[in-house]
C-alpha cells in the first residue's frame, strides 16, 4: 500500500520541507514546475518579502597568467514560506519558469 504524502514529486533528488502552506508557487505544494539548472549557494539577502538572493562563488580561468579568479554571481529566487531560507543559510535552487522581472529560480531545499 502507498503512503500518503503531503507534498507532491518535484523530480529531483532533494528532502521536502517538514513544513506544509498554501502557496501556488511552491515547487512542493503548489503547480510550480521546476526543470532545468540547479544550483547550490549562500543566502545573502532574505529581506524582500517571499524572496531570497543567493550567491554562488567559482573560480574563472586567466589563460594570460595561467591562474585562477575568484568570481561571483548573485541570483534572485522565490522563497516559499514552508522552506523561509535566512541569511547564511545553504541552499540548492532550482530552475522554473519566470516568477517576476528578476526571478527564475526556486529555493527547493535547505543543505
Amino acid at each position: 500500500m502507498k503512503k500518503k504524502t503531503k507534498h507532491r514529486d518535484i523530480g529531483i533528488d532533494a528532502k521536502p520541507p517538514k513544513e506544509t502552506c498554501e502557496d501556488l508557487k511552491c515547487p512542493w505544494h503548489g503547480q510550480l514546475p521546476v526543470r532545468g539548472k540547479i544550483i547550490q549557494g549562500n543566502v545573502v539577502s532574505s529581506r524582500a518579502q517571499k524572496t531570497a538572493v543567493i550567491e554562488k562563488t567559482y573560480f574563472h580561468y586567466i589563460p594570460k597568467f595561467e591562474r585562477y579568479e575568484r568570481r561571483h554571481s548573485r541570483i534572485s529566487a522565490y522563497n516559499p514560506v514552508c522552506i523561509a531560507a535566512k541569511e547564511g543559510d545553504v541552499v540548492r535552487i532550482a530552475e522554473c519558469r519566470p516568477i517576476s522581472k528578476t526571478k527564475h529560480f526556486v529555493v527547493i531545499e535547505k543543505v
